[in-house]
């Protein structure tokens, strides 16, 4: 009998066996990512960002430091949540959070995986690959009944050097200008009713012309809340038409679903991934782009 499939870089994803074992690893730098979106109607915006500190507070895996992805990560001066800072920026933000040279990054959320794979996308982004995601996130952890502690963890200042890999993020021009293009593959990693627009929640309903819908949620175990196996994962994307041999492009709402798209994507061992930053906050408030629905 053949070998089950193996993601392409099982280093980026982590357990909670083997994190509960190396919680004492020096090298280790440990993040509670979680932040979430208040969906709000008649305020003229989709939605309120909430950082999750409180929850971190109330308790987290033991080690844990916080990173507010909004508050900590993003370029403010955007109108836009969420926006990626200059690479230079960014890894100055990361350094100063304990993540550089000789560290290994772990990341989890709450609730959804999403918020911790946009951070590993940016570290990615900016050059950093020691890093991975705990597959399942806190709940996972909780459901098992392992321990957490409230003592807030401060990670010591590192010195990390961005490498900057510029197309991972792109902009609208790059999203128009793959519109019709056969080599190019578009994915919407919304809600099924977004993309169909049946939910007018980012302004304009609809997606982008000839994208295609991979909801990030579709590539979740809804009882673990871990990642689907590889196989599956692998045919719920040529399903669509993604094709290795395509340059994927990857959209949301803000640029966070499409990153867990984006993750697996390159565990399946796609080369030509890229996210668009702002997506459908940009794209549906813009009336000179083009919009379809159906």
């Amino acid at each position: 009998m053949p070998a089950a499939p193996r993601y392409a870089h099982p280093e980026a994803i982590v357990d909670t066996a083997w994190l509960a074992a190396n919680l004492s690893d020096p090298s280790l730098r440990l993040f509670d990512c979680t932040t979430y979106l208040l969906y709000e109607t008649g305020t003229g915006r989709p939605y309120r960002v909430e950082s999750g500190r409180a929850d971190y507070d109330k308790g987290h895996i033991p080690g844990s430091a916080f990173l507010d992805l909004q508050g900590e990560l993003s370029d403010n001066s955007s109108r836009f949540n969420f926006t990626m800072p200059a690479a230079d920026d960014l890894a100055a933000r990361f350094a100063a959070k304990g993540i550089g040279s000789g560290t290994r990054v772990v990341l989890y959320a709450r609730k959804s995986m999403q918020w911790a794979t946009r951070v590993w996308w940016m570290l990615r982004a900016i050059g950093f690959d020691d890093a991975a995601i705990l597959d399942g996130g806190f709940d996972k952890w909780m459901a098992e009944g392992r321990p957490t502690e409230t003592t807030e963890t401060r990670y010591p200042p590192a010195s990390l050097v961005a490498r900057p890999r510029p197309g991972l993020f792109i902009g609208k021009e790059e999203v128009r200008a793959a519109i019709g293009d056969a080599g190019a593959c578009t994915i919407n990693a919304l809600a099924p009713d977004l993309h169909k627009g049946e939910n007018p929640r980012y302004g304009r309903p609809g997606r982008i012309p000839g994208s295609v819908n991979v909801p990030a949620l579709a590539l979740v175990d809804p009882a673990s809340l871990t990642l689907k196996p590889p196989a599956e994962v692998g045919g719920i994307f040529a399903e669509v038409g993604a094709d290795p041999s395509r340059r994927i492009l990857l959209y949301c709402g803000g640029g966070i679903a499409a990153t867990l798209d984006a993750f697996l994507l390159h565990q399946l061992g796609y080369r030509d991934i890229a996210v668009y930053d702002a997506s459908m906050s940009e794209w549906a408030k813009d009336e000179a782009l083009p919009i379809e629905q159906g």
